[in-house]
Parts: C-alpha cells; structure tokens; sequence
C-alpha cells in the first residue's frame, strides 16, 4: 500500500478509491509496426454485428429491403459512421482541426489523423441518416422502414464502443463516492503521465455499455422478433 493511501485511510477511515490505470488496460495491440486500437476494434465488431443481424433481419417476412440494399447500406453506413463521426468532432469540439496541419508521419492534416483519436456520436449518427436517405433515395425504399432496421443494429456498435471509451479511460461521470467509483487521469492523460484531481468518479462507461449496449440490443431483438413492431414504421427508431 502506498503512502498516499495510507494517509487517506487514517484521514477518513474507509479505503480509497480503485484507481483506473492501476487496471493496467493498454489502447490497443503493438505489432510492432502498427498499434491496432481497441476503439478500432471496437467500431469494427460493431458494424460487422450489426451488418451480420441485418442480414437475418431482411431474412424475415415483412423486410423492405433486399440483399443488394443491405450491402450498400453496410457500405454507405460505415462510411457515415467514420466521415460523420470524425467531421462531427471536429465541428462540435474541435474546430481548428480543420486548418490544423502540423501533424507527424505521412498525413499532417490533423483533421484526417483519425489515430490520434476524436470522433462524435452524434456525427455518426447524422451521417448513418444521411446514409439511408442516399440508399433510399436511390434504391426507392422507405426511409424510415430502413432506418427500423438500422437501429435494431446500432447497440451493438455502442456496446463495444463505451467498452472501448472505458478502456481509454476518457468519457468517465460525475464525482461520486459510491463503493466502485474510480479516480480517472481526468487532469491529463498519455502514454506515460497520469495526473488525476483525485476525485472518485462514475464509470459511467460501463453504464452505458450495459444500457445502451446491452439493454437496448435485449429490448430491440425482441421487439423485432417477438412483436409485430417492424411492421410498424419509425416504432424502433
């Protein structure tokens, strides 16, 4: 036991908070010429789950599309999940990022460095929309019978992502001192500085993974093949 949480616990009586990088979790896989990122990993399971159940989906009676659409659908959507996410950080939370060149290797446009991490939620949702109103548009589908579906597929993506978030260590909640709160590098982070406020915080990333990720995937999948909820459309949206 260090000094430090010897002290804490003859100042208040009560052990302190686990801390995260004590876990010990790395932000992906050295191959030695290439770090494979478990945030990539993590998108990467997330949209081919999400390709694999659609193609169940369309399987059963009632789809509004045909295999055709699906793959551009699986084509389209991954490219506005990516564009999306990353124009979306950029726009919402980092919009120098867009006249920032002074990036390292064979891309200095920073807004183009995806490695270096940074994408948005909400900018991969608008460009999964945008997605399946350009398939639609094309292919005469129902946008919103499209986007039913789409959905259904879309906590599989989150569920791997906030695991991939709490990995990261980044997104962490609110100050608490609940007995699995966590202290967070939540001053500064990188590969080798961790420097912590010392407040015991939510990790708020297993939260979400569990209930947008697996409570949503549990409640969705039935909806879509216990009820007649598909016949519905926008109802799963």
């Amino acid at each position: 036991m260090s000094l430090l949480a010897a002290t804490s616990i003859a100042a208040t009586g009560t052990e302190p908070a686990m801390q995260w990088i004590d876990l010990g979790l790395t932000k992906g896989i050295d191959l030695g010429f290439f770090e494979l990122r478990w945030y990539s990993l993590a998108y990467l399971a997330g949209i081919v789950l999400g390709y694999w159940h659609l193609t169940r989906m369309i399987k059963a009676p009632g789809a509004p599309m045909a295999q055709r659409h699906a793959e551009d659908l699986f084509f389209y959507c991954t490219l506005g999940i990516i564009l999306g996410g990353r124009f979306g950080y950029a726009l919402f939370y980092r919009p120098e990022l867009f006249v920032s060149f002074g990036g390292d290797g064979w891309v200095s446009w920073e807004l183009l460095r995806l490695w270096d991490g940074g994408m948005s939620f909400h900018g991969g949702v608008l460009g999964v929309l945008a997605a399946i109103a350009w398939v639609g548009l094309r292919a005469g589908l129902s946008f919103l019978r499209v986007a039913d579906y789409i959905a259904v597929c879309v906590p599989f993506g989150m569920f791997f992502g906030r695991l991939a978030n709490f990995v990261n260590g980044e997104l962490w909640g609110r100050a608490t001192d609940v007995a699995w709160a966590m202290e967070f590098c939540d001053l500064r982070h990188s590969e080798t500085e961790c420097l912590t406020s010392g407040l015991a915080r939510h990790p708020s990333q297993l939260y979400q993974a569990g209930l947008e990720g697996l409570a949503l995937i549990v409640i969705l999948l039935y909806l879509f093949w216990r009820t007649r909820a598909r016949y519905r459309p926008g109802l799963l949206v």
